[in-house]
């Protein structure tokens, strides 16, 4: 039989169906459909099955794409998924909010040779969904139990990609989370419209199916403390990810009006469960009505921005002081955001919130100019003589990142190391922390990054924490 892989030739790149701007901004659902059985085989059909996928090595978590491709393009699905969720507890997540025209796509030798890249997230997307529609996903029923067991701190992506490793290799797990709700950033940080919340909630079902369980609104550090987590399990992994937002110091920022992007996206996000967000209905942390800014050029303020837009603020208006090719941003994301009506102000940095304590009017931006380029590809920026203006605003949404907090404070543990960026310190290229059964992963290591990179950490750490519990038993024996 003829080979029904390496169409690049003759099948163009399509993307899945994308609701109409007009449509989409109405409501929080996802804006992209899963491909259809044929449509999604021709897609995949396209894949030039590389003898050095550089697609494989773009990937944080190395996985199989062009296997996975071939499989899915001969009408093999279900293999086609298997082989995906070898390398990956969360495919259909990373399929969904991945930037992959920065990773696997942005790598592909066919979007470097000007045949356009494959559509490898929206394939990966696809294969997940229909390994939860056909039942293909298998329970997690471990072989033996190990007798030992681990506590995790933080229910976000890293935290769950281990318990899910963990719980499948045997050993007891408890996941510890402050917020009412698993899932961190996927639930509470990420909006409907790049990820429905039932996608989530499907995960963490699997694992409360599968033997994890889960202690929310327990706040380690907090309500509990990191003493008693540690007594209570053979090892810890923390991965509580950074949260702490980093904040603007131009005058007038600390006025009524200025919010946080993630204390913005926690109370949407709350509203589309049906909770009761005081703040939200008292109109501080909604955008209805008002002339919305936000600053910061990264994912997160693509998500203020698209959040703002379908809460009915009058208009949106991004400011980012590099221009879009320098942006950390997806430009996915950002090409969306403009089709919903958002206006980018490139170059563009904060000088002054405009108005006074009990409400704002407005930012006072400075034109800036791209300088110099530094060994990592960035572009320093300086200011344009002459070049301040005014935007209008009555909401100013700070999306400028984020940093850790002070952990060895707040689990009252001095011995924590943390590196010169306050991440906590581990050991080489390993997940082990400077105290003893004590594991780390995700952002609270590197810093704040990708949800794939924090799946890719979750299941290192588990990897490491069971062969360090393994050779405790071996010691005991």
């Amino acid at each position: 039989m003829a080979s029904v892989n390496q169409t690049f030739v003759v099948v163009p790149r399509t993307g899945p169906s994308k609701a109409p701007a007009a449509d989409r901004v109405h409501n929080h659902a996802e804006i992209y459909a899963d491909f259809a059985p044929e449509a999604g085989k021709g897609q995949a059909s396209r894949c030039a099955q590389c003898g050095v996928p550089f697609c494989q090595s773009a990937c944080p978590l190395q996985n199989n794409i062009p296997d996975w491709l071939r499989l899915a393009a001969e009408g093999r699905a279900e293999e086609a998924w298997r082989l995906s969720e070898a390398t990956s507890t969360m495919p259909e997540i990373c399929g969904r909010i991945c930037p992959q025209d920065r990773l696997c796509e942005g790598a592909c030798t066919l979007e470097q040779s000007g045949w356009e890249t494959v559509t490898i997230g929206s394939v990966e997307r696809w294969l997940g969904d229909q390994a939860f529609e056909n039942g293909w996903v298998d329970p997690i029923r471990p072989r033996a139990e190990k007798g030992q067991s681990v506590g995790i701190v933080g229910a976000g992506p890293a935290g769950l990609a281990a318990a899910d490793r963990l719980r499948s290799a045997g050993y007891a797990v408890t996941v510890y989370d402050r917020h009412d709700r698993a899932g961190g950033l996927l639930t509470y940080g990420i909006p409907g419209f790049k990820l429905e919340k039932h996608v989530v909630g499907r995960r963490v079902d699997r694992l409360v199916d599968g033997g994890v369980e889960f202690k929310l609104g327990a706040d380690v550090g907090g309500n509990l403390p990191f003493a008693e987590v540690r007594a209570a399990h053979d090892a810890v992994l923390v991965a509580t990810g950074v949260y702490q937002a980093r904040r603007l110091t131009a005058p007038g920022c600390g006025s009524d009006g200025v919010v946080a992007a993630l204390d913005y996206l926690i109370a949407s996000n709350r509203k589309s469960f049906g909770d009761a967000v005081p703040a939200f209905d008292g109109g501080a942390l909604n955008a209805e009505g008002k002339k919305v800014v936000v600053i910061g050029g990264g994912d997160t303020a693509m998500d203020c921005l698209r959040t703002a837009i379908r809460q009915g603020a009058t208009s949106v208006t991004c400011l980012y002081r590099r221009d879009r090719d320098n942006m950390p941003g997806s430009a996915r994301e950002t090409a969306n955001a403009e089709e919903e009506g958002v206006v980018f102000e490139w170059l563009a940095a904060p000088r002054a919130v405009l108005g006074g304590a009990s409400g704002v009017t407005g930012v006072r931006a400075q034109r800036m100019a791209l300088a110099a380029q530094s060994a990592d590809g960035r572009w320093s920026v300086e200011p344009v003589p002459g070049g301040e203006f005014d935007v209008a605003a009555d909401l100013v949404i700070e999306a400028l990142g984020f940093e850790p907090e002070d952990m060895p404070t707040l689990f009252v543990e001095p011995d924590l190391a943390l590196t010169d960026w306050r991440t906590i310190r581990t050991a080489g290229h390993t997940k082990a922390t400077t105290l003893e059964g004590v594991f780390a992963a995700g952002d609270i290591v590197r810093g704040a990054s990708l949800v794939v990179w924090a799946v890719r950490d979750g299941q290192d750490a588990a990897s490491e924490i069971d062969a360090w519990l393994s050779s405790q038993r071996r010691a005991a024996a």
